[in-house]
């Protein structure tokens, strides 16, 4: 068996991979990136950039549909083929055809294909052809779908965020699993085709916001437009002549059997680290499972061992698996020393319609005591007038004390927009009363941004 020693080993070349490839590369050439799997990140590949081309689509479908209150009359037919077609080249093109180039320009001697397992806290053995020994590691592998339990004899056969994409034409029907932002965000735009679609949550939450005023927002605006069922659990999946067979108990005890052409299991996602012996690496781990490691530095615990990215299981979005890269190879090049990387602002956009963020701290974090919450309607928005579009809201979290600005949830058209302006106010620690002073046109979809600050600011007072 072939032997390597380097001083880093950087397991996966995704997003927070390469974050972490950029700083090391440029201290040093003992390094190794080794990937199991297709290049071209999960964001790329299968995640943020196909799903909003289908989005895109479905959202000019729906549109069409909408016009007649503007006077506006559509006929148009949805081709499928031609839907996948565009999404494919786009993505290959565009997106993924971007990242490929540039792990083409990384030199051979720097990277190696194979499935990673521990054999002790240095050693990493690829294919059971290589092992590689290593003064630290960096696990930035990412993750998989998580597939339920009563699915899982038809793993290879249902559809999931990584092979859905891979369709050459529309279903007539789908069942989607899960309520979360994959669920939501392709659930609604293969409704929007045309395609006869089904979301079955678990636990009768949807989407991200913590505060029951939002959730129910939510729940009861998509409804009105989607087929939800919110709570309940699967008990049997099975393969039928028209497609699969799902046996579904309510949280009120119903009992709903369907069929449809096809399952998307978008119910989370798992490490991959979990396949990869972890226990060989010596680790703390949580009740997870998952190793403990210190966010400022992305290190577990005193080992010079660090994690980035989907690795941790707290599925961190793109620019925070990069950042979490940067962090993570910046720690590893000052070990033993610690160096404590940068956080930003949480951001976090479901791009839904209406969509959904959330901003800075989540209203489950704060002391209902300490904070005031500024509540704005979308419906009053001059410009939400004109587009004739009421639905959602928007809620401010502030200090009570110093009057700054520590979190915010919206849901509403221009949200990704607001959400904007308000993770740079968090991040400048900025006040209410600071934030108010900055310029909002009229009328712009964020005049109910600056409503909903204005009542904070009026409960400061």
């Amino acid at each position: 068996m072939e032997t390597r020693e380097v001083e880093y080993v950087i397991l996966g070349v995704g997003t927070a991979g390469l974050g972490a490839f950029s700083r090391i590369r440029k201290n040093t050439d003992s390094v190794l990136l080794i990937q199991h799997g297709p290049y071209g990140t999960t964001c790329a590949r299968v995640g943020c950039m196909p799903s909003k081309m289908l989005i895109a689509a479905g959202d000019l479908a729906h549109a069409i549909d909408e016009g007649a209150y503007f006077g506006i009359d559509g006929h148009y037919q949805v081709n499928g083929k031609r839907v996948f077609e565009r999404l494919k080249q786009d993505r290959t093109d565009k997106f993924v055809g971007g990242v490929l180039k540039y792990v083409d320009s990384v030199r051979d001697h720097f990277k190696v294909e194979g499935k990673a397992t521990f054999v002790d806290p240095q050693t990493i053995d690829v294919d059971g052809q290589l092992q590689v020994k290593a003064d630290k590691i960096i696990l930035a592998c990412g993750s998989t779908p998580h597939i339920p339990s009563v699915f899982e004899p038809l793993r290879d056969e249902l559809d999931t965020s990584d092979t859905i994409f891979e369709l050459d034409d529309l279903p007539e029907s789908l069942a989607v699993v899960g309520l979360g932002v994959i669920a939501l965000e392709l659930g609604q735009a293969f409704h929007r085709l045309g395609v006869d679609t089904t979301l079955y949550g678990r636990s009768g939450r949807i989407g991200s916001f913590t505060h029951p005023d939002m959730q129910r927002e939510v729940m009861c605006t998509l409804q009105q437009e989607l087929n939800i069922i919110p709570q309940g659990h699967f008990t049997r999946a099975t393969r039928v002549a028209d497609g699969y067979e799902l046996t579904y108990v309510t949280g009120e005890g119903e009992t709903i059997s369907r069929t449809y052409e096809r399952v998307l299991i978008a119910s989370g996602r798992d490490s991959n680290l979990r396949s990869m012996q972890l226990e060989n690496a010596d680790l703390v781990l949580d009740s997870r499972g998952m190793p403990q490691y210190d966010p400022q530095t992305m290190q577990c615990g005193d080992a010079p061992i660090f994690i980035a990215g989907d690795a941790t299981e707290d599925l961190p979005l793109w620019h925070e698996a990069y950042l979490e890269g940067r962090i993570a190879g910046d720690s590893a090049i000052n070990f033993p020393a610690r160096k404590e990387g940068k956080r930003v602002a949480g951001l976090g956009i479901y791009f839904t319609d209406p969509q959904m963020a959330t901003v800075g701290a989540a209203y489950s974090e704060l002391n209902p005591e300490k904070t005031i919450t500024g509540r704005a309607r979308m419906a009053q928005g001059p410009r939400h007038e004109i587009y004739n579009d009421h639905r959602g809201m928007i809620q401010v979290y502030v200090d009570k004390e110093s009057g700054s600005l520590l979190g915010a949830d919206i849901f509403g058209r221009g949200a990704e927009h607001m959400a904007q302006t308000l993770v740079l106010a968090i991040q400048h620690q900025m006040t209410v009363n600071e934030i108010l002073q900055m310029p909002v046109y009229h009328p712009s979809l964020e005049e109910v941004m600056k409503e909903a600050l204005s009542k904070a600011l009026f409960q400061l007072k």
